[in-house]
Formats: structure tokens, sequence, C-alpha cells
């Protein structure tokens, strides 16, 4: 007794440490998909498009200021100078025709050179030359909130996969349950040698039955891989099982809407849509900075020098410049003309053929756009109904199974009946378990084409 005893708490406490090192988690939808959308490699690389985007802008709009700005400086060891003439002071050397370097007195040189100059009036080029960056920024955007919109889309579909594996599991062990029941009941009258047996109902059964577990080992394969895939999306942990918050496939709670509802947000929301009008601007704000780089500007320059050595002193004629020891400085306005009127002009007309290019793209787009609407929307529509009628179809099953099954309770049914009732009453819980995947995956296809927010239909209707 002591010995069982041992036995069972020993059972007991390897199964606690088995459930504590696996933790399971429960996920909702929102969740993983901020979690699938936080670790994808693929919109890390889409991100950096919009970095370099932005640092465009910077670069450009760094070009108002200042553009060119220079300081150079210079050192060296230089030695003095002395004069023989005692009637000469120090800042009078340069009269003194037979100066000399004085090889004893030995001095650190420095000087320095700054030159800048700031642009003026420029006739819009440098402030279109910023928005045309800015509006390419915005398409960049753009194409990446598509990028995202595409990936949410293939993280719902994966947690809808998820429920819809575990709903089939639950449809197959719950069959299980009643095959077993059923071929007991065969086995049993076998051995009482009935008189309705038939030895060939058995075997049809039994076929049945491998059939059967071949379809359910299909489908726990499928749910091991639908796990594996969660896993490396979600980046999980060793010891963590990640699991849909709710347990049940339903259909999404957002209704059908008439179609012009869904092509008008669209045209207005669609990521592409406003990718290519930012492509337009970005073109139309180019084409007036290549005109303005043909006209005179007016910019303001400035230089200033200074230079310093301890041994050499200072001349303070102001015609004569000491270049180891001075400071000077000087500004003033000038008006720059590019001449190369051919580049420019050839620039220009390069500009407004991109201009017409993203114009007519917006066209294309706007009729492909049309036509995904018009296909989703006729799928999303079809799996209604697909829905509806394999509800009705599925409700008529159970009543037939139902009905078969009493009859073969009482003796007075035939086994075939009762295996095709069986077969055709979970033929149809699947068919319709998938059929409410696909309505749910077409509404989701049609939410993203329109360009609404996809976790909406997920959302209750008010």
């Amino acid at each position: 007794m002591k010995k069982l005893t041992f036995v069972f708490l020993l059972s007991f406490f390897c199964v606690v440490h088995q459930a504590a090192a696996q933790d399971t988690v429960r996920v909702s939808l929102q969740q993983f998909i901020e979690r699938g959308i936080e670790h994808a490699g693929q919109l890390k690389y889409e991100r950096q498009k919009i970095n370099l985007a932005e640092n465009q802008v910077s670069q450009v709009n760094s070009q108002r200021y200042l553009p060119r700005l220079e300081i150079s400086t210079q050192h060296g060891v230089v030695p003095g100078v002395v004069s023989q003439r005692g009637d000469l002071s120090e800042n009078e050397y340069y009269l003194d025709p037979n100066l000399e370097n004085d090889w004893e007195n030995w001095a650190v040189f420095t000087r320095a050179e700054l030159q800048g100059v700031q642009p003026l009036f420029t006739w819009g080029a440098l402030r279109n030359a910023v928005k045309a960056a800015e509006a390419s920024a915005v398409a960049a955007r753009e194409q990446f909130q598509k990028q995202e919109a595409d990936l949410r889309v293939r993280l719902i579909e994966l947690y809808q996969s998820h429920l819809l594996t575990k709903e089939i599991l639950r449809l197959l062990d719950e069959a299980a349950g009643k095959i077993e029941k059923i071929e007991g009941q065969l086995e049993e009258k076998q051995k009482e040698g009935a008189e309705d047996f038939d030895e060939s109902d058995l075997f049809k059964f039994k076929i049945f039955k491998s059939e059967f577990a071949t379809r359910a080992a299909e489908v726990r394969k499928s749910a091991q891989m639908t796990h594996r895939i969660w896993a490396y999306v979600l980046k999980a942990e060793k010891g963590t099982v990640y699991l849909p918050e709710t347990r049940f496939l339903d259909p999404v709670p957002q209704g059908l809407k008439e179609i012009d509802f869904y092509k008008m947000n669209a045209i207005e929301r669609r990521s592409e849509i406003k990718a290519v009008e930012a492509g337009i601007k970005a073109a139309d704000h180019g084409i007036e900075a290549e005109k303005s780089r043909g006209l005179p500007a007016l910019v303001l320059g400035f230089t200033g020098s200074y230079a310093n050595t301890p041994n050499r002193p200072r001349q303070s004629n102001p015609f004569i410049i000491n270049n180891s020891n001075y400071a000077s400085g000087s500004f003033g306005l000038a008006i720059r003309q590019n001449l190369d009127f051919l580049s420019i002009r050839t620039d220009v007309e390069k500009r407004k053929l991109q201009k017409r290019q993203a114009e007519y793209l917006k066209e294309a787009a706007v009729d492909g756009i049309v036509l995904e609407i018009n296909e989703a929307y006729k799928n999303a529509s079809l799996s209604k109904v697909k829905v509806e009628n394999t509800d009705e179809a599925h409700v008529v099953s159970k009543k037939w199974l139902r009905q078969e099954q009493l009859d073969y309770d009482f003796g007075i049914g035939d086994t075939k009946d009762l295996i095709d009732a069986l077969k055709k009453e979970l033929e149809l819980r699947v068919q319709m378990k998938r059929e409410i995947f696909d309505f749910n995956k077409n509404m989701t296809q049609l939410y993203r084409k329109s360009g609404l927010p996809i976790i909406q239909i997920f959302k209750d209707e008010e």
C-alpha cells in the first residue's frame, strides 16, 4: 500500500512539474497582429525606405541655409624677423628692403579662413525642391502602409486557420466517439449472431473508420504545422504555447454593404492611390524647381581670414598685409545665372514626363482597384450564400442522423443508412467551418481592397 501511494505521489508531482514547465498563453487577434508586425523582417526592411526618404528631406532642406560654409586652418613653426634699421617701428618693417629672418626666434604660426554662401532669392527653387522631397517621403510612407496592410491580412488568415484546425479537431474527436459507439454495437450484434446483422456492413464500417483515421491524421499534422508557424511568428520562448483567445470559429459580425460603399472607400483610402498622388505632387514641385534653375538667383557671400604669429609684427598700412599676422573680412551680394539652358530645358521635360506617367498610373490604379473590388465583393457574397446554405443542410443532416441513430438503437434501422447519415453530418460540419473560414477570409480581402480597417470586421455592428 505504501509503495502504491509513493508511485501515485511521484506521478502527481511529475504531472504538476510538466504543467508548470509549459506555459499556455491566450492571444487575441489584435495582439497576434501586433506581435506579428513587430517581428516582421520584411516590414523592418520597408521601414528603412521611409527613413531614407525623410533623410532626403533633411538633406534638401539643409540647402536652404548656408549650403556652402567652409573653414580651413593652417599651422606651422616659423622664425621671427629682424631689421637693422633703428628708425623703423615694428609696424613699419615693410619699409625695410633688407628685412631678415631671425633664426633664433621661433613661434607657432596659425591661420584660419572662413567662406560662406547664403541664397536670398531663388525663385522658389529651394522651396519646391523641399516640397518635392516631402511628397516623396509621403509616397514612401503610403507604400509602407500597403505592405503593412498586406501583412495584416496574412496574419488574420493565419489566426483564423488556427481556429479552423481547432474546430475540426474537436469535430473529429466527437465523431470518433460516435464511430466507436457504432462499431461496438456492430461487434455486439456479430457476437450475438443477430438475424439482421450483415458481415458486409462491418467491413464497410471498418473501411470508413480507416479512411476517417487517415483524414484525422492529416488534420492533426496540419494543426502541428500551424502551431510551429505561430511559434515562429510570435517568437515564442521555449516552453510557451500560444493559443487563440477565442475557441470557436464564427462568421464575422460585420455584414455586407452595397458595393458602391467599398468602391468609394477604396478610391479615397487605398494606400496605392495616396502614394501615386504624392508622386504627382513630387513631380509637380520638381518641374517648378527645374524651371527656377534657369532664372538668376540672388545670393549673399562672405569670407573672413585670420592669421596670428607672435614673433612677427602686424603691419598698420591698409595696403600692406603680413600673411602671418593679420585679420580681414568681407561680404557682398552676387547674382548667379546658370547658362546651361539646354540641359535645364531637358530636365524640365523629363519632370513633365514623370508627372504625366504618374497621372496615367493613378488612372490605371483606379481601374485596377474597381476590378479588385468587384471580384472581392463577388467572392464575399458567394461565401455568405454558401455559409447560409451549408448551415441549412447541416441542420437537416443532424435531424437525419438523430433519426437513424434512434432507429438503429431500436433495432429497426439499417447500418448503411446510419453510416451514410454519420458521414454526411460530419462532412457538413467540417464544410460549415471551412465555409465560415472562406467567408471571413473573403470579407478580410474585401476590407483590405477597400482601404478599410481590417480589424473592424471582427467587431459587432453598431
